[in-house]
């Protein structure tokens, strides 16, 4: 076993319930370690940097929830003990290394090992996700999919000028929507598939849960210094809402 009875669920829900046409998502929502993973060989000020996870991502999607009456669900452990927003047996599912730093943890994991976090990390999150959209299925409310994540505005490669990043793969109907609203703000600078796009062997939410499903669904990267205080984060939040609920009869004509 890897999480006790007393360590955080892996996975949190909150309005199940929610009757907003959008299901929200947050893969990267926690910097936690279960306790028997220790701190995998890293220093404390490491798990506080992007590496471990999306810095002001959950408060984002809160606020989101919270104006829009939206189902969301966010993962309860960093992305260092596994991304759930990668797909399994990909080298940055349990990275070894991640932006230039060695995770000494990771290294060498046994099956045993590695189906642990499967096992009690990530399929306990996307079952969840899972639940939510076959209940809306059944009660037959059009959903799409947003899946909230941040990102560091100075990485290995260069400075990253975008204030907000619309990300999509296939189909870019909702993100095309998204960053028509965005742009709306004088002076927000929206980057178009920036700083990543969405790609199945990179991505797991968007190209499983909305373009395999038939879904529309985009994913959101904000800049993390936008959002590293917690009143900023809301403010996004609420900027992102407005956006939503701006575009939100086009979505289903």
């Amino acid at each position: 076993m890897l999480l006790q009875p007393d360590e955080p669920p892996a996975v949190t829900v909150v309005r199940p319930e929610g009757r907003a046409r959008v299901v929200l998502i947050c893969d990267h929502a926690s910097n936690l370690l279960p306790r028997a993973l220790g701190d995998l060989g890293l220093p404390n000020s490491r798990l506080r940097e992007h590496i471990a996870w999306d810095i002001g991502a959950a408060i984002v999607a809160r606020r989101m929830s919270e104006r829009l009456d939206a189902p969301l669900i966010l993962s309860g452990y960093s992305r260092l003990a596994i991304d759930c927003n990668r797909p399994l047996g990909v080298e940055s599912s349990m990275p070894e290394r991640t932006c230039g730093i060695v995770v000494p943890g990771n290294a060498g994991l046994s099956p045993e090992a590695s189906d642990a976090r499967i096992n009690e990390l990530f399929r306990p999150y996307h079952r969840a996700i899972e639940a939510i959209l076959s209940a809306r299925e059944e009660a037959k409310i059009q959903t799409a999919i947003v899946s909230v994540h941040s990102f560091t505005p100075e990485p290995l490669r260069g400075p990253r000028p975008w204030d907000v990043g619309v990300l999509y793969g296939q189909d870019p109907r909702l993100a095309d929507l998204f960053m028509e609203a965005l742009r709306r703000e004088p002076g927000l600078i929206v980057g178009d598939n920036q700083p990543y796009q969405v790609g199945k062997s990179t991505d797991y939410g968007i190209p499983v849960y909305a373009e395999r499903a038939g879904r529309l669904g985009v994913l959101i990267e904000i800049r993390q210094d936008h959002v590293a205080a917690e009143d900023d984060a809301v403010r996004w939040g609420d900027r992102l809402a407005d956006a939503f609920l701006s575009i939100e009869a086009r979505l289903w004509p």
